[in-house]
């Protein structure tokens, strides 16, 4: 598959200067990015590096070494990197680490379960942020890119997860390929990066969607509003990529809010269930099955469900692993 690189190799380094507004005093800046804590030549070889990342120019002079990782998707990609030593953070996590990531990440130091704020992070003397959403990065949260870089904190968020013009529409596997070949050059893991991808790109070849006409509904959250998967985002790409119709395909937006109303008049054949430990699946399907409006559909009548865990349905590198099960659970119903 193409992946278009992004990246511009220059020679220009970051200056520190501000501190973060509301920082305690007796917090230690980490490193610039011109003279980061690399440990090896090797960590400098292929750098400086800018990236065009939500419309922010990132500039890396070294290999990241003290790494603060937000949600679930950049830490995930970080160990499948090889770089969980490099980790002195993290927080955020959707749910726990999949079976082929537990022993590289059995010594991860979470932080919060939830968004953490700017003195817990820099605590850790981190010299990179890697955030899974661009909202990670405000003053309530891990504090603004333009403060961060000023303490020479390099940030980067996950460009599936960008707003406004950079914004992918719609998201491609391509898209989430191409973000771990740019964390791989970022974060000096360029080879494995590219095994990674070597190695999600066959699995994707490989599987053979139902090909039926099947309608399904994403329910991501919600009871009264249902909160769901539209057409441009990873639910869309994980259920186009599986033979699924989306019945919200036709809105221009990653996820969006709906009526029960319009989805009992779709009448899909299916509903992918997003497990989340704050939203199970479970309380959806008692939702489901307890209210008379939505009784009638026939995929509760019939509960035809399928079922997947929210940290594999954000972009990310368990998009494909996504798309198997998804295949793997329509057959099942189908038999």
């Amino acid at each position: 598959m193409l992946r278009r690189s992004r990246f511009l190799f220059i020679g220009v380094g970051i200056n520190a200067a501000l501190l973060l507004s509301g920082c305690a005093a007796t917090t230690t800046p980490a490193a610039t990015l011109a003279s980061p804590p690399a440990s090896s030549t090797a960590a400098r070889a292929g750098y400086p590096i800018t990236a065009d990342n939500c419309g922010t120019s990132v500039t890396v002079a070294a290999a990241p070494e003290r790494i603060v990782s937000i949600k679930s998707s950049a830490t995930e990609l970080l160990l499948a990197l090889g770089l969980g030593d490099r980790i002195v953070g993290s927080a955020f996590l959707d749910g726990p680490l999949p079976e082929s990531l537990a022993a590289a990440g059995a010594n991860l130091t979470v932080i919060s379960d939830f968004l953490p704020g700017q003195e817990a992070v820099l605590g850790l003397n981190p010299d990179f942020i890697y955030g899974g959403w661009e909202s990670n990065f405000s003053a309530d949260g891990v504090g603004e890119r333009p403060a961060l870089e000023a303490l020479g904190v390099g940030t980067y968020v996950s460009p599936a997860a960008c707003k406004g013009d950079s914004m992918p529409n719609p998201l491609t596997f391509d898209t989430v390929f191409a973000e771990i070949d740019e964390a791989g050059a970022i974060f000096g893991a360029t080879d494995a990066a590219a095994k990674l991808v070597s190695g999600l790109q066959s699995d994707l070849a490989a599987l053979k969607p139902t090909a039926t006409d099947t309608t399904a509904l994403w329910y991501s959250s919600g009871t009264t509003t249902p909160y769901v998967g539209a057409g441009i985002g990873s639910p869309e790409m994980i259920m186009d990529a599986a033979g699924l119709t989306n019945i919200f395909a036709d809105v221009s937006d990653t996820w969006t809010s709906a009526g029960w109303e319009s989805i009992i008049e779709a009448n899909p054949s299916v509903i992918v269930l997003v497990d989340a430990t704050w939203n199970t699946a479970a309380s959806k399907i008692a939702h489901l099955e307890s209210d008379p409006a939505t009784q009638v559909l026939d995929a509760v009548k019939n509960q035809r469900y399928i079922i997947l865990p929210f940290a594999a349905t954000e972009a990310g590198i368990r998009n494909v692993e996504a798309t198997a099960s998804t295949i793997s659970q329509l057959a099942a119903l189908d038999e």
